[in-house]
């Protein structure tokens, strides 16, 4: 067995519900395998909520809408260098460390380079993230992730109606005891914040601090 959290809609902040729920966990790497953990995790799940519409945001979804928003493939534009590229180049590149960064050479390399990039985890503790000119403080610990993260949503018309259709959220390769940022997470209080007509909350990232401050 395992446990993984579903990322529920919520009208109050912080604006997302966690529902950890356990299922039978289907070993190896391949993506048949972790699509049979996306499954029996809304299987699980809609034994609590069987009327929740749930989507899987990752590149391993069930759906193309869920692949499409996976920080891998969701872009957000740049305008220094005048062009979308992945969130995940955003963020990354973003990190500031008490030793070096922003290593905004990231922005030019796929996601997963950019994830997996050595000087991520050789130069100390995180301290702030760099955007456009911009720092921005940690904490809140999640809120430069999930800010970038819905701002790419707001670029991307025709992924918001489709993703504002659903209730929950998951991300099969997310686990809260490792990890910290969850496009799952973000996506639930996109559609939050989308349902309470609150979008303009998310341009600027003072505002948003100040609506999702408690989480």
């Amino acid at each position: 067995m395992a446990q993984r959290p579903v990322y529920k809609v919520k009208d109050i902040k912080p604006f997302y519900e966690c529902q950890m729920v356990d299922f039978t966990y289907n070993r190896g790497l391949s993506v048949t395998q972790k699509r049979k953990n996306v499954a029996a995790i809304h299987e699980a799940y809609h034994k609590k909520y069987p009327k929740d519409r749930v989507l899987e945001i990752s590149t391993k979804s069930l759906q193309p809408i869920g692949i499409s928003l996976s920080a891998f493939n969701l872009l957000k534009y740049v305008p220094s260098i005048k062009k979308s590229i992945p969130v995940e180049n955003v963020y990354q590149g973003g990190k500031v460390f008490e030793q070096s960064g922003p290593f905004l050479d990231l922005y030019e390399v796929t996601p997963k380079e950019a994830k997996s990039d050595k000087r991520l985890s050789q130069n100390g503790v995180l301290q702030t993230f760099y955007f456009e000119g911009k720092t921005f403080t940690i904490p809140p610990k999640t809120a430069f992730y999930d800010w970038i993260y819905m701002n790419a949503v707001m670029e991307n018309d025709g992924l918001i109606e489709e993703l504002c259709a659903y209730d929950a959220f998951t991300d099969v390769e997310f686990n809260p005891k490792t990890g910290i940022n969850c496009q799952a997470r973000a996506a639930a209080i996109f559609v939050s914040l989308f349902r309470a007509g609150r979008m303009e909350k998310i341009k600027l990232f003072d505002e948003f601090v100040n609506v999702i401050n408690n989480i």
